[in-house]
């Protein structure tokens, strides 16, 4: 159903994987939202006065919010939709996640003030006469509010957006405050036990609860995390299909909004190639991601000696050593020079983030490692810390 009323409202909805389609169909889920929480909010303060319940009064304030983070994710979609500028040289999609952001405060200011309402109606308790009407446009109203949050939810699955994923927790939360509401008049009618003010105080506590962790989820992106598993094995199994890349090392990836993605690597091709071969590898590898996957990619060459047996063999041992003092780190850009004294052993280590020993402890035990082999290698070595460490390495 939801599918059909967006391709209605949205030519290309769920087809087409463009920016200017996601952009309309974040614009449209705004402007539904605006007119059906106008409408719950015409609805419920109608039920508020029949009633001459606080709850449901303080709950149709709480849809006229509503309307206004659907105009904040409304503005953000159309924000975000802009084009890269001069100043803004990656877009504007992180608009989006900002916007995320600020209705996930909303959430957590909308429970917060449903707590101190419910506090003041436990303390000072006022008599409330739900008729039969106002029961059922409550009713009504909680079913619109799922019907919301189910609509949101198709969307933001569609899009990939955590903003319309943040408003159809908004709505979920509405409907679970509503049912209480309609619960608390039932068990009113039927004891006259006037558990308003509890039963709001306990949807109080799961809305901030649930803001909170709406704010870390959505804030998430705009700090930065790690990339998806996923796409970075993804990565690494594309570039090493490419003949003449056997070793990929130091990728970083920055994502500037949805479709809006960017990353680096280094790519070690061998030293005796020539370079003009190399570099039109490159080339076309940076062209296929653009095209295939729409990543911007960006490869650093970095040309490693190959055809030297007595490097490649000293290459193996430091790898085993590697393997056995730091379990899960990895090694690249190996390289050595030979010397009469004592040789120069150069070569970067990607240990995880997880691992606790410092830098200096790390060098200081790899380099006794590799001195084990020889008393007269020097080791000059970088520790790079990563999320996750590919054992695709070279």
């Amino acid at each position: 159903m939801f599918q059909k009323i967006m391709k209605a409202l949205v030519p290309g909805y769920g087809e087409r994987d463009e920016p200017a389609v996601r952009e309309k169909s974040g614009r449209v889920a705004g402007a539904v939202g605006i007119a059906t929480n106008l409408l719950l909010f015409a609805i419920k303060l109608l039920a508020g006065f029949l009633s001459g319940s606080v709850a449901v009064m303080a709950d149709a304030v709480n849809n006229l919010t509503d309307s206004g983070s659907s105009i904040v994710m409304l503005v953000g979609f159309k924000l975000a939709g802009k084009p890269a500028d001069e100043k803004h040289p990656f877009g504007h999609a992180r608009i989006e996640y900002l916007s995320g952001v600020i209705v996930s405060f909303i959430v957590l200011f909308l429970g917060l003030q449903l707590g101190m309402t419910s506090v003041q109606k436990i303390l000072a308790p006022q008599p409330a006469d739900f008729s039969a009407l106002a029961l059922g446009i409550l009713g009504v109203s909680v079913l619109i509010k799922l019907w919301q949050c189910f609509f949101y939810r198709s969307v933001g699955r569609t899009i990939h957006s955590d903003t319309v994923f943040a408003t159809s927790s908004d709505s979920r939360n509405d409907a679970i405050a509503t049912t209480v509401v309609l619960l608390g008049a039932l068990i009113t009618r039927a004891t006259s036990v006037n558990l308003d003010g509890v039963l709001g105080l306990a949807v109080a506590v799961f809305i901030v609860v649930s803001g909170v962790k709406l704010i870390m989820e959505t804030g998430d992106p705009l700090l930065g995390v790690a990339p998806d598993a996923e796409l970075v094995k993804k990565i690494y199994e594309k570039i090493l299909s490419y003949e003449g890349i056997f070793g990929i090392h130091d990728l970083t990836v920055h994502n500037y909004g949805e479709g809006k993605c960017f990353a680096s690597v280094h790519c070690e091709v061998p030293a005796e190639r020539d370079i003009l071969i190399s570099h039109d590898i490159i080339d076309n590898i940076e062209r296929d991601f653009e095209t295939e996957l729409g990543i911007h990619l960006v490869i650093h060459l970095d040309p490693v000696v190959t055809e030297d047996e007595r490097t490649n063999k000293l290459r193996e041992q430091v790898r085993s050593l590697l393997r056995a003092v730091v379990p899960g780190a990895s090694m690249h850009d190996f390289r050595v020079v030979w010397g009469v004294t004592h040789s120069n052993i150069v070569f970067d280590v990607a240990v995880p983030f997880s691992l606790q020993e410092s830098d200096q402890q790390l060098k200081a035990r790899i380099d006794q490692a590799v001195r084990s082999l020889d008393p007269s290698y020097r080791t000059v070595l970088a520790i790079d810390r990563e999320s996750t460490v590919n054992e695709l390495e070279s």
